[in-house]
């Protein structure tokens, strides 16, 4: 994927507000700019999961000022992955694009223990994504 200059990449999950924003924040966080990165949800809840912001201050990222936000046909014809996690089919598809389902559990409604495996394997996919685009 190295021939794309600066590539984009939306994660999506159903309620934006657990896996789609720590892998966010995570891509941000590690790829220093050099990714363009979005999240959204197929059915945004009104707010980031508390456990998760929790969890992701531990590894010194804040995401408190993150909100949910609504998935659109624009923020995936805008992006040259979609990575989903657990959304089924309501993500829109174009040609062109690269998809990938990461099968992770939902920390919905999970405390902070539960959710940083979530964390960790996030980051260690994440991670793996920054190595494949080469950038």
């Amino acid at each position: 994927m190295s021939d794309i200059a600066r590539p984009s990449v939306l994660f999506v999950c159903v309620h934006n507000a657990g896996r789609s924003q720590m892998a966010a924040a995570y891509l941000t966080h590690l790829a220093g700019g050099r990714v363009e990165v979005r999240s959204a949800g197929s059915a945004p809840a009104e707010t980031v999961n508390p456990a998760v912001v929790e969890a992701m201050a531990e590894v010194g990222i804040d995401i408190s000022a993150e909100s949910p936000k609504v998935l659109t046909v624009d923020a995936v014809r805008a992006s040259d992955v979609v990575i989903t996690m657990g959304c089924g089919d309501t993500c829109p598809v174009f040609p062109g694009k690269k998809y990938l389902d990461w099968k992770l559990d939902d920390p919905a409604g999970q405390g902070v223990g539960a959710v940083r495996p979530i964390r960790d394997e996030i980051e260690r996919r994440v991670r793996g994504l920054i190595a494949e685009f080469d950038v």
